[in-house]
């Protein structure tokens, strides 16, 4: 099979060979800019004004990225031309889309969506396959050749995903079918290409079959399950270094990108499978996160963009009359098969007409795949000039359809799901809990996982993060050392949120002591949750006459999250609610559920409570607290400490509410204390609430 490592790059070889002659436009400009600096300067150029021009007149942005490629490509004004840097830029921007489609879709979406996804990207497969075929028969093509660009038509480009986080519909039940049906479709797609490749070359044969069916499964299966162990490990031992972070994101999505093209499967197929590993080991709100998503979003995928529209030539049809014949009947081919699996895929699923819609402007734009796929088959001279013209022409007219598609049934998509949601309680613990979290930071080695568990709360609800630093006034002045230390950890603090894009507020505070200093700035600032880091172990001093947590947990009048962090909290696999038979309110319950509700959807990991009762008084409301959530529900008798200790797994992060206020115990308690001395590579979180 040929290498399709480059899709983009053969399209600047082919114009060589006569028939992609230059516009008349294109002598305006006598020869195009090579300078780097001036050509980088005119690719930024276009990524602030194109999409700002095209938005005044309420279309999206990425269309005015697209056609002002074809304005300043070769066969426009002729100021850039497609060179190895431009297809290198290119080709990075359509992996780290895929990358980016394959970020934002989850494997327990997918799981609860898979019957769809496949439905949906089999019927988006089969239909452009049996009318792309019974449309290009009749205008000459073998069997061979019309198969070839019917599965052109089949395979498609998610041009316009940055749209879905604008509209907050990424992860709904639509796109994430979507989302599934692209990796089915794309990967049946290049499957046919291979099939016609090799039958056209009569090299089709059972040891063809053997090798890339078993290598196909075995490559999934090692990307999926082997990257996020990969991962945890590397975020363990390096998950304080941000760019150390960053890159090993980068290197898997290339290197798994890479190898994918080494067993004959587009390196697009890859890259998604790379996004769908790695998003089990990021947390969705975290900076690492949102540093990815900025960077592809502002740099990668403009540049895929305006690659895409510096290869369209939007006057060949004029000079082609019988490529207007053949364009005509690709386009059509193509909008109609798409349309049709669409629309009646979202009607069998019973979802709205503007579902549908939303799935066909997804899928309907062609660029990547259709151009290795074309590519291939004019190589072998399996098909013609025409085809790759009406090739082209389908590129431009799907690429600027599927955003406006989106934009405007994705945003009646976004209006049903908020009509269609019950109002929001301002009372639950989950609509207010976050709104102000205040975070007293004074390690820096634990720093970062207490603002982590921050921001998880705060984004969530659109809230405002206070970290806190407090000095101790005993009498003396406050040594210049120290207020530097203060601001260092301060300033972290506020980088990490601003990384994250949520508000901050920094607070540099001199008081009597350190516990007084952290309950008077959580009332001055109105913080409605406190999160605390914790050592693990109480001494006997600090027992009979309070420790600092110990303090701060009596004193508070708001929830108070002590945690303990001996791993990054992203490397979490599942999280536990452990419910002992201590006597905890209903309210407190519901209240530590849906904050552990929270971070297993944010960490993107399952949730298991586990109920540890001498009777069963609890057994029909917990039921009812879990009923029609994938949470599992485990009720056993016994010791809490070994039947907590028997089901802790290393990567698991434990939640548990425990709290007494009397003298000469801990204040969390001696539970929490036993639990983390017999377990003491776990990540804990025990919920305290103020007494009324």
């Amino acid at each position: 099979m040929h290498q399709l490592w480059h899709p983009l790059e053969v399209m600047a070889d082919l114009g060589q060979g006569g028939f992609w002659a230059a516009l008349p436009l294109a002598q305006l400009v006598k020869e195009p800019t090579t300078d780097p600096v001036a050509v980088f300067l005119i690719i930024l150029a276009i990524m602030l004004i194109a999409p700002l021009l095209v938005e005044r007149l309420r279309m999206p942005g990425i269309i005015g990225l697209i056609l002002a490629g074809v304005i300043v490509g070769p066969h426009g004004l002729g100021v850039l031309e497609r060179d190895s840097t431009i297809t290198l830029l290119g080709t990075v921007g359509l992996l780290f889309l895929m990358f980016l489609g394959g970020l934002e879709t989850s494997i327990d979406d997918l799981k609860r969506n898979a019957n769809r996804a496949i439905i949906f990207g089999l019927a988006t497969f089969a239909l452009p396959m049996i009318i792309g075929t019974a449309a290009m028969l009749p205008l000459g093509y073998s069997l061979l050749a019309s198969v070839l660009i019917a599965s052109c038509f089949a395979s498609h480009t998610l041009v316009a995903l940055p749209l879905l986080n604008k509209l907050g519909i990424m992860r709904t039940p639509t796109v994430t079918t979507t989302l599934g049906a692209t990796l089915i479709v794309n990967v049946l797609a290049l499957l046919v290409l291979a099939v016609v490749v090799k039958a056209d070359e009569g090299n089709l044969t059972f040891s063809f079959w053997l090798f890339l069916i078993p290598s196909l499964a075995i490559y999934t299966f090692a990307v999926l399950w082997g990257v996020p162990k990969l991962g945890r490990w590397f975020f363990k031992r390096f998950g304080h270094d941000e760019g150390a972070e960053f890159t090993f994101v980068l290197a898997a999505v290339f290197v798994i990108s890479y190898l994918a093209s080494l067993i004959e499967i587009e390196p697009i197929v890859g890259a998604f499978l790379a996004g769908i590993a790695i998003t089990q080991i990021i947390p969705r709100l975290s900076p690492l996160m949102n540093r990815i998503q900025f960077i592809g979003n502002t740099l990668f995928v403009p540049f895929f963009l305006i690659s895409v529209g510096m290869l369209v030539d939007p006057l060949i049809l004029v000079r082609e009359p019988r490529s207007l014949v053949v364009a005509g009947a690709m386009i059509g081919a193509e909008l109609v098969s798409k349309f049709v699996a669409a629309t009646g895929s979202a009607r069998g699923f019973g979802w709205p007409f503007a579902n549908g819609m939303t799935m066909f402007g997804l899928s309907v734009a062609q660029a990547a795949s259709t151009l290795a796929a074309i590519t291939v088959a004019f190589e072998i001279e399996l098909v013609d000039e025409l085809a790759i013209n009406g090739t082209i022409a389908m590129i431009l007219v799907s690429c600027i359809l599927s955003p406006s598609i989106v934009a405007r049934w994705g945003a009646q998509m976004q209006g049903q799901l908020e009509t269609s949601e019950e109002p929001t309680d301002t009372d639950s613990p989950r609509a207010t809990l976050g709104q102000r979290v205040l975070v007293p930071v004074a390690n820096p080695n634990t720093e970062d996982n207490l603002l982590q568990l921050a921001i998880i709360l705060t984004k969530r609800v659109k809230g405002t993060l206070l970290p806190l630093h407090v000095l101790a006034d005993r009498g003396g002045s406050i040594s210049p050392a120290l207020r530097t230390k203060q601001r260092q950890l301060l300033d972290t603090a506020e980088d990490i949120a601003h990384a994250a894009n949520i508000p901050v507020e920094a607070i540099g505070r001199i008081d009597d002591s350190i516990d007084w200093g952290v309950i008077r700035a959580s009332q001055e600032r109105d913080a409605d949750v406190l999160i605390c880091g914790w050592k693990g172990f109480s001494t006997y001093r600090e027992n009979f006459f309070g420790s600092v947590i110990d303090n701060i947990v009596r004193l508070a009048t708001v929830p108070v999250l002590v945690t303990r962090f001996p791993q990054p909290i992203e490397n979490t696999g599942r999280v536990i609610f452990a419910l002992s038979g201590r006597r905890a309110s209903r309210s407190q319950i519901q209240t530590t559920f849906e904050l552990a509700t929270t971070l297993a959807e944010e960490l993107k990991a399952p949730l298991h409570l586990l109920h540890i009762t001498a009777s069963t008084h609890r057994g029909s409301y917990l039921a009812s607290l879990v009923e029609g959530k994938e949470v599992l529900l485990q009720q056993v008798q016994g010791n809490p400490i070994q039947r907590i200790s028997a089901i802790l797994q290393p990567d698991d992060l434990l939640i548990m509410i425990e709290s007494t206020h009397r003298r000469g115990r801990p204040a969390l308690g001696r539970m929490p204390e036993l639990v983390a001395s017999a377990n003491w590579e776990n990540n804990m979180l025990v919920v305290n609430f103020p007494v009324r």
